[in-house]
């Protein structure tokens, strides 16, 4: 049971809810503090006071002054005629994410919204009734206004909703989970749709993918070391420690423990003075990786805390404040710096798959790995594949964050798009994950063909993991059934949980 009071959630919480369903309990403190704030609108409504979203319209209807008979009518029309998005549907996963999110922004208590609203949405995110929301529409400013309206939708009998694996309406997902639909009050569909939890969900499921990526590169790239005979001397810890970047310091660290005892590295003057930059250099190039999750991983944990809701209301203070916290533009240059660090692993990664099959860069190994090459292309388009990806993501790398389209009548005249750079950053982790794959495989092989004198202490591990499942190419055989079940392997963790039973991998 994860406790929910509104400032303690982070990525490894917010995994063990959207991952693994582990459910949820708002906190007493929590629950107080909603109470207090719901008390406060509701003297604001019974007062007539001129607050936005509460007794006033929305975005350039903010002037428009709302009766306390119209109040109710008010918050359903502003659900239902913002629930426009499109598209295909977000992920079960990035679902559940956005309802924690938006329950744990919802418990700090500056809301104003009823405590029973607040655990209809708790029910259903324990219950697994998951609302259909389409992926796109968010403009990451003002909240995630489009997708957190079809959330919401659900909560009212509306929309549609997945419920124990099977698509149905929103009514009937709420009935066979036994919970109760609600009748929005003043403010609450404001404090439910006005957010940034989309993005932080959807950007937090990227970082999660991220950090085994990072640990994987490192593991792929011990193995094509191997493969070529490379050089440990650039990974030496005095020179990482006179730059004293801690990416770098780590990912140097990292290789010599996943190299440890191999009698396949060679030392500088042995064979060759210096590798290449896509080996010498990958301290500092995985390192400022690691270093930019480190940064995006702070500021999505600090999101994921944040009250993102507009306007805010400070009973203790007896004040209501309209303001711009809803703004998505600190995680969307956060997704987009995400974005480019993860397609510079694959830039490298795809650079060392390509040294591995040509015979002018591999020291030694047959063209494209294959002892009967012409007859057999070996591994010649596992590299095409790879750099059709690498390709890719450098088109996805562009960021969103620096594009503004102003919407309702200019009164919202500046957006982050935070929401698609999330995605993007998601889209980029995945084609990632398949480059790693290939090289995983390519290394492989490359290692059998050189003949394996011994390996390191973990990359014998992954070696093995690989080998149990792929037998060596012989001949030409469906390369993508290959592909597929090495990624499947770094997906389940199978390789990294075998890894780091053994050796530290630091990120």
């Amino acid at each position: 049971m994860i406790i929910i009071d509104g400032n303690h959630l982070n990525l490894e919480s917010f995994v063990r809810v959207v991952k693994h369903g582990e459910k949820i309990e708002i906190s007493q403190e929590a629950t107080e503090r909603v109470i207090k704030s719901r008390l406060y609108v509701e003297k604001i409504v019974s007062d007539e006071k001129v607050v936005y979203g509460i007794t006033t319209g929305f975005g350039k209807f903010s002037d428009v002054l709302i009766t306390h008979d119209e109040t109710v009518d008010l918050q359903r029309n502003l659900i239902i005629s913002h629930s426009c998005g499109v598209g295909d549907a977000l992920s079960e996963e990035a679902v559940r994410g956005i309802m924690l999110l938006r329950i744990n922004a919802l418990s700090k208590g500056y809301s104003g919204i009823r405590l029973e609203t607040l655990n209809t949405l708790v029910d259903m995110l324990n219950k697994g009734v998951h609302p259909i929301i389409p992926e796109k529409g968010s403009l990451g400013a003002s909240g995630d206004l489009a997708p957190l309206a079809h959330m919401v939708l659900v909560m009212i009998g509306e929309g549609e909703a997945i419920y124990k694996g099977r698509k149905m309406s929103g009514i009937e997902a709420m009935k066979k989970a036994n919970i109760d639909i609600i009748k929005l009050q003043a403010k609450e569909g404001l404090a439910l749709i006005n957010g940034t939890q989309v993005m932080t969900s959807i950007g937090s499921i990227a970082l999660f993918e991220t950090l085994n990526i990072l640990k994987l590169a490192d593991i792929s790239c011990a193995l094509t070391i191997e493969a070529l005979n490379g050089i440990i001397d650039a990974f030496d810890s005095k020179i990482q420690e006179v730059r004293g970047h801690n990416g770098q310091i780590k990912t140097a660290l990292n290789l010599i423990r996943l190299l440890n005892n191999s009698k396949m590295t060679t030392r500088q003057g042995e064979f060759r003075v210096q590798d290449p930059y896509s080996i010498r250099c990958v301290p500092q190039v995985h390192g400022a990786s690691k270093d930019a999750f480190n940064y995006v991983k702070n500021v999505l944990e600090t999101e994921m805390n944040a009250a993102t809701d507009n306007p805010l209301i400070f009973a203790d203070e007896d004040e209501v404040f309209s303001g711009g916290n809803f703004h998505g533009q600190p995680v969307a240059l956060a997704m987009d710096f995400l974005g480019i660090a993860l397609s510079e692993i694959a830039n490298i990664s795809e650079r060392r798959l390509e040294r591995l099959v040509n015979p002018s860069l591999s020291n030694g190994l047959p063209a494209f790995l294959t002892t009967n090459g012409g007859v057999n292309s070996g591994f010649m388009i596992v590299q095409y594949a790879a750099a059709a990806l690498v390709s890719e993501n450098k088109i996805l790398a562009h960021p969103a964050s620096v594009d503004s389209i102003p919407s309702s009548g200019n009164q919202e005249d500046h957006v982050s798009m935070g929401t698609i750079a999330a995605r993007k950053a998601l889209e980029i982790s995945q084609n990632v994950r398949k480059v790693l794959a290939m090289e995983i495989l390519t290394a492989c092989q490359a290692i059998d063909l050189r003949g394996n004198k011994g390996l390191g202490e973990g990359t014998s591990l992954a070696y093995s993991v690989i080998r149990n499942k792929i037998p060596k190419l012989e001949k030409d055989r469906i390369m993508y059934i290959d592909i597929n079940k090495v990624e499947e392997i770094i997906s389940e963790n199978t390789l990294l949980k075998e890894i780091e039973n053994n050796v530290i991998i630091e990120i």
